[in-house]
């Protein structure tokens, strides 16, 4: 097993004994990025000039990494995969960014996403599409699908991402990986591109809940830069692991987990992790939420998602910033400019944006969107008076194939494939964890939890992990 293969602490050990250096995990890192570019396109941009990093008492320390596509870098090339940035080189780091470069990691690469982070498809950017490692005839999911790709491969042994409704967590289900996002305010925004700025969350991709909890130890905390921020300091990630999970409480939404049924491979993965879950003292009961309810989180999170991105990005004109396209006057400047620096999926997110804010829309529109959220926030942190976390299916399927159908209205699509938004809608810390496999393919589950109970929900995820014994592709092809 190559050492780029193993957990972060293994590597950290190496590195220690001298049994590795920086310098050979940063070469073979961007070698396997190149390697896997044209089957994958995980990266916008390889940083060939990347140096190793000396290693220190961090775990983090010489050890290569990947970023996000819309996290800004100083001095290198940052796109959120938009024509309209396909030049942008920011003047400063985002304050995740700066803190992992604190610990002393080598960054390798800048890594695709859907346009502006807005899109669940991997499809959209403006590099071309992301392939999922597992089947390069799936999608892995997005926003953040370069980064769950080139940690699925085994190019990073973990990389940054945003999720805005499920942008790290339903690629890492797909690509057989733990995704992480945090309780909201606990990793400064900071240099994150905005998309929905009350949805939008810093998380980060590993193969392991512990090396997942080591990114965070390193990345969480306030920040003046940012005011929704928070200290942090008495949430403590690996050092709350190993605890006992007996007693603790978890439960499932009936309405939701009932869409599965029609699944039986898929639905009785989802038991027997919850056989699991009992084998380790924990509780798990059903409870039920109103459908009409659940319902609505979709087209809730697609209308506050797209006002708040209309909003955030209507400084891309071509004056301040963007790729300006020529004109006769500043409106033509600005019409060109974004015109031809948006995808037409953008355009019409903007236009819908745009609608929803208008003065005579915002009450039907907006502000409905928003009772629905609080109902949903409402009833969660009811629940989560009696229990410790909720555990879902991550997803209804497998990874889809490119060229599959979705029927976007029916019940199970709105159900099964857009309940992680709740995370966001409540800023919940919210954990997916492999399952297993379907047709050779990684199936998995979600595990949210109260705010500010980071360390319980990985403390959780840590013992079914375990119990599960799910092996990353990158191992399977190691062997």
């Amino acid at each position: 097993m190559n050492y780029l293969d193993r957990s972060l602490e293994e590597i950290h050990t190496a590195l220690k004994e001298g049994k590795v250096t920086s310098s050979d995990l940063t070469k073979e890192a961007l070698k396997r990025a190149h390697d896997a570019q044209e089957e994958l396109n995980s990266f916008v941009t390889i940083l060939d000039d990347a140096k190793e990093s000396e290693v220190t008492d961090n775990v983090l320390s010489g050890i290569p990494c990947a970023i996000k596509d819309n996290f800004s870098t100083k001095g290198i090339l940052t796109t959120a995969s938009s024509n309209i940035l396909s030049d942008y080189v920011p003047v400063f780091d985002a304050t995740a960014v700066k803190k992992l470069k604190d610990a002393g990691m080598v960054m390798i690469g800048k890594t695709v996403l859907d346009e502006l982070a807005m899109g669940g498809t991997g499809t959209t950017g403006h590099t071309g599409i992301v392939r999922n490692p597992w089947d390069p005839t799936r999608l892995i999911g997005g926003s953040s699908a370069g980064s769950a790709a080139a940690v699925a491969r085994g190019i990073v042994p973990y990389a940054l991402g945003s999720d805005t409704g499920d942008s790290i967590r339903k690629p890492a289900g797909y690509g057989g990986i733990v995704g992480y996002k945090p309780t909201y305010g606990l990793v400064s925004r900071w240099g994150l591109f905005a998309f929905a700025s009350s949805l939008d969350h810093v998380g980060c991709f590993a193969k392991y809940v512990k090396d997942v909890a080591h990114v965070m130890d390193n990345i969480k905390g306030i920040d003046i830069n940012d005011m929704t921020s928070f200290d942090s300091s008495d949430i403590k990630f690996v050092e709350s692991l190993d605890k006992n999970v007996k007693g603790r409480k978890l439960f499932y939404i009936k309405e939701i987990v009932d869409e599965l049924k029609d699944d039986k491979k898929y639905y009785d993965n989802f038991l027997k992790v919850l056989d699991y879950c009992k084998e380790l003292g924990i509780e798990v009961k059903e409870e039920s939420i109103d459908k009409k309810v659940l319902n609505g989180i979709y087209p809730s999170y697609m209308a506050i998602s797209c006002a708040e991105a209309t909003s955030n990005n209507s400084n891309l004109t071509g004056i301040p910033f963007g790729n300006r396209k020529e004109g006769h006057s500043v409106d033509e400047v600005m019409i060109n400019t974004r015109t031809e620096g948006f995808s037409e999926l953008i355009r019409r997110r903007f236009v819908i944006g745009s609608f929803i804010l208008q003065k005579e829309n915002q009450e039907k529109l907006f502000k409905n969107a928003q009772r629905i959220r609080r109902l949903v926030v409402d009833k969660m942190t009811e629940l989560f008076e009696t229990y410790d976390g909720c555990i879902m299916p991550n997803a209804g399927s497998i990874a889809p194939r490119f060229d599959d159908e979705m029927d976007r209205l029916s019940e199970k699509y709105l159900l099964l494939e857009n309940h992680l938004a709740i995370g966001n809608f409540g800023g919940f810390p919210s954990i997916t964890i492999p399952s297993g496999l379907i047709d050779n393919m990684p199936v998995a589950i979600n595990i949210t939890g109260p705010i500010k109970t980071d360390d319980i929900v990985c403390n959780i995820a840590n013992k079914l992990e375990e119990k599960i014994g799910f092996t990353p592709l990158s191992l399977k092809e190691e062997k």
